[in-house]
């Protein structure tokens, strides 16, 4: 693993960005795009517009260079004037090999959009702490780096160039990860949990000792002393910022990465459980019956099943 616990919780929830398409609009204009299933972003590279949620009363006004990520499964409406019509947007793009449609009656609003798919196993450790919707602002301090990604990714898309598709996947997962690093930053309070804790910079340092190496029987003196703080004061803030004590966040992360070998590799449980930092198989399967609800071999045979 790495020292970079944000990258480490990327990967192991597997998130993959792709551009899907987008439109072009003038007018009176409005289209309705169904619940999906994945993790919903939407940049609006010039002219505004409207965003309607189901479920939620309020419009919230997109302006251009605005960028939004919706993380629940819900339909939404993109629109000009909220008294239009909406369009179904399935109907619409289904006749379009290029996935690049007009809307309306003129060019005066570009949007582009795209998905993020999550591990079916592992990916509710991201998408379960993000909110309903993140919306960035053009005129907010975090917006300048995504302003450059969708210039970049407006290029790729429109001059052809050679690798084009692949250009446009690498820019999207960069657009995912800024949108990310923005709501860190821009966000009010957030409660207890990891995704708090990566933005706690008193206790970052512990993180990346953590990620850096599981496998290791950290102390919470060598921890501590990492953050500059006492034992005590370390335990507390830690614990206040990641809901969790330091050790058992360490056990936690543990599992997950136990979780993950378990479904994708052939190791032996023997041989995990001496990577992850225990001395014999029996101690690590009891740790993980007990924090995962079954034993490792076990839950190989379940996740094979429903594969």
């Amino acid at each position: 693993m790495t020292a970079d616990p944000f990258s480490d919780i990327l990967k192991l929830a597997n998130a993959q960005s792709v551009v899907s398409g987008g439109f072009t609009a003038g007018g009176s204009w409005a289209i309705r795009f169904p619940a999906f299933d994945k993790l919903k972003f939407s940049a609006m590279i010039r002219g505004n517009c409207w965003l309607t949620v189901d479920g939620q009363e309020d419009a919230v006004r997109i302006e251009a260079g605005d960028v939004f990520l919706l993380s629940v499964e819900r339909s939404f409406v993109l629109a000009s004037d909220l008294t239009a019509v909406p369009i179904e947007a399935e109907t619409v793009f289904s006749a379009h090999v290029s996935k690049m449609v007009n809307l309306g009656n003129g060019d005066e609003c570009l949007q582009i959009g795209g998905f993020v798919q999550l591990d079916s196993a592992s990916g509710g450790l991201l998408a379960d702490v993000l909110p309903p919707l993140i919306h960035v602002r053009a005129a907010s301090p975090q917006a300048k780096v995504l302003r450059w990604l969708l210039d970049q990714l407006v290029r790729e898309r429109t001059a052809e160039l050679p690798g084009a598709s692949l250009a446009s996947t690498q820019l999207a997962q960069l657009i995912f990860i800024q949108i990310l690093r923005a709501h860190l930053e821009a966000s009010g309070p957030l409660g207890a949990g990891w995704l708090r804790a990566l933005g706690d910079k008193r206790i970052a340092p512990a993180l990346r000792l953590m990620h850096g190496d599981p496998a290791r029987s950290w102390q919470l003196e060598e921890l501590a002393k990492a953050t500059a703080m006492s034992r005590t004061t370390f335990v507390v803030r830690f614990k206040a910022v990641a809901g969790v004590p330091p050790l058992t966040y360490l056990l936690n992360w543990r599992m997950r990465l136990a979780e993950r070998a378990l479904r994708a590799e052939n190791v032996p449980v023997s041989a995990l459980a001496l990577s992850l930092g225990y001395t014999s198989e029996s101690a690590f399967s009891n740790a993980f019956k007990r924090i995962v609800g079954m034993a490792p071999k076990r839950y190989r045979d379940v996740a094979r099943l429903n594969c």
